[in-house]
């Protein structure tokens, strides 16, 4: 008894290596407790917000431990810093202070956690010294609720938002936990009017959320993980170990397999959050069907894209001050969007390659082509612009994956002087279920959005036995593909 009550501990507690995850079978097993209290509660709206934010903070504990207090110190700083901008008579002079105090707050907390070795060892770098790296913990998703803070806080003194009267409601707003750690971003506007309306799940969003939690765990678990585990993580480890055609095939595997990480997380969030009876906005939109560049960033986590375009990019100006500052704009907000990323140059290289490669498509969008933002092209012309742009957009990983240049450089050497094409099919022959995988992903990337559509209209037929029978189904295959260590998520890092 003594030993069963000690691992039921031990579970609940936070361990490092063993973090909270959508995919999880505590998580699941946590829900389902969770959602029937939830239920029991969905006419006592002030205790079912207090319960839902409750369980919002267990779950950031249990993926960082007691770093949870970061996640208090933000959600009540800029809760009466927006209260007291709204107050002001004059925001133009006092508000703005405000505003630089909740960007003080929010940013040195990411700074601290974030990037203090990263800007420390280039320091030492820069005056010859021996940077040894202090041991600083980071937060899981940091990145993601400092954001969303921000951004209340930036709308509230725009004036294009009125604060939340309700402290609660705010807390329950930063920490909701579908969202909490890795996204999507989404913004007080959006998400406070749903707060305090009454408890209401349609059939459509039960059928809608389960098909969302069914391909998003799908994604993640049995694609990603699998792929990565089994052939994408030891080609990018020792890229020279292997030839050319391996390492280019590990290319297209990691352009999949963040795609179907990332997105099967924002698929999970956005489907847990409708059977909670809210609504996320799409983070994801087929973006390897992008025919620009510009395209992809109105495709690829939409949620940040649109926040990094409004809060940084406008900021700077926008497209208000000439055709050469916006360039510049967009190369900037690009390099930012990078370090956002992560504290390396390798994530700011990535980034400016993506800000150049805007710049360049809108000067020739404006100059060259003359077309307008909504055209698009057709048949063989649409076919090339969306292998080129994929094509650029997996080149760009490399840089983004290796965790050093000279890693990334060595994988491009073996592509281009090592490349081998004769091995393509022995390559093929020995990871046949990573290239069945990887094969499916990207086909079913291309499936028409109508088919998602009838999907979720027979789950809603079908009503709750269909539902549960496809999520057996789903958790099944998870079980039968799962490794025995746990893989976070890969935006958890960030």
């Amino acid at each position: 008894m003594e030993s069963t009550i000690e691992r039921i501990i031990y579970q609940l507690t936070y361990h490092p290596d063993e973090p909270m995850l959508f995919s999880s079978g505590l998580f699941l097993f946590l829900f389902l407790g969770f959602a029937f209290l939830y239920m029991m509660l969905q006419h006592t709206r002030t205790l079912r917000l207090l319960f839902v934010t409750a369980f919002s903070y267990y779950f950031y504990y249990k993926s960082s431990g007691f770093y949870f207090f970061l996640l208090a110190v933000v959600t009540l700083s800029d809760y009466l810093i927006a209260a007291g901008i709204y107050k002001l008579k004059d925001r133009k002079t006092t508000g703005r202070a405000l505003v630089a105090l909740s960007l003080l707050v929010d940013l040195g907390l990411l700074g601290y956690f974030k990037y203090t070795n990263f800007f420390c060892g280039m320091w030492e770098q820069m005056v010859g010294g021996n940077f040894q790296p202090y041991d600083i913990f980071l937060p899981v998703g940091i990145s993601f609720f400092t954001f969303q803070s921000m951004s209340y806080v930036i709308d509230v003194y725009r004036g294009d938002l009125k604060p939340l009267s309700s402290l609660l409601d705010y807390a329950f707003y930063v920490s909701f936990f579908p969202q909490l750690v890795a996204g999507p971003i989404v913004r007080a506007r959006d998400f406070a009017p749903q707060i305090r309306r009454p408890l209401q799940i349609t059939d459509d969003m039960f059928a809608r959320g389960v098909c969302l939690i069914a391909t998003g765990l799908f994604k993640k678990a049995v694609i990603s993980d699998y792929i990565s585990l089994n052939f994408v993580d030891r080609i990018f480890d020792n890229p020279s170990l292997y030839s050319g055609v391996e390492n280019l095939l590990g290319v297209y595997g990691y352009t999949l397999q963040i795609y179907c990480d990332f997105s099967g997380y924002s698929d999970m969030a956005i489907g847990i959050a409708l059977l909670l009876g809210f609504r996320f906005p799409m983070n994801f939109n087929a973006p390897y069907r992008s025919e620009s560049i510009t395209d992809f960033w109105r495709r690829w986590h939409i949620s940040l894209s649109s926040w990094i375009r409004d809060y940084i990019y406008i900021s700077l100006g926008g497209n208000r001050k000439g055709r050469v500052r916006t360039y510049f704009n967009l190369i900037v907000t690009m390099l930012l969007g990078g370090l956002w990323h992560g504290a390396s140059l390798n994530f700011v290289a990535w980034g400016g390659m993506h800000g150049v490669a805007l710049a360049v498509h809108k000067w020739l969008r404006t100059n060259i082509f003359r077309h307008d933002r909504s055209y698009s092209s057709h048949g063989l012309r649409k076919f090339a612009a969306m292998l080129l742009t994929f094509h650029f957009v997996a080149f760009c990983w490399i840089f983004f994956r290796n965790h050093t240049f000279g890693d990334a450089w060595t994988m491009l050497d073996c592509i281009f002087t090592n490349f081998h094409p004769e091995l393509f099919s022995q390559v093929v022959e020995g990871y046949v279920y990573v290239f069945g995988l990887i094969a499916f992903g990207y086909l079913t990337h291309f499936v028409p959005d109508s088919w998602q559509e009838a999907f979720i209209g027979v789950l809603r037929r079908g009503g709750v036995f269909l539902c549960a029978l496809v999520m057996a189904v789903v958790i099944y295959l998870v079980i039968q593909v799962k490794s025995s260590t746990i893989q976070p998520f890969i935006y958890f890092q960030f």
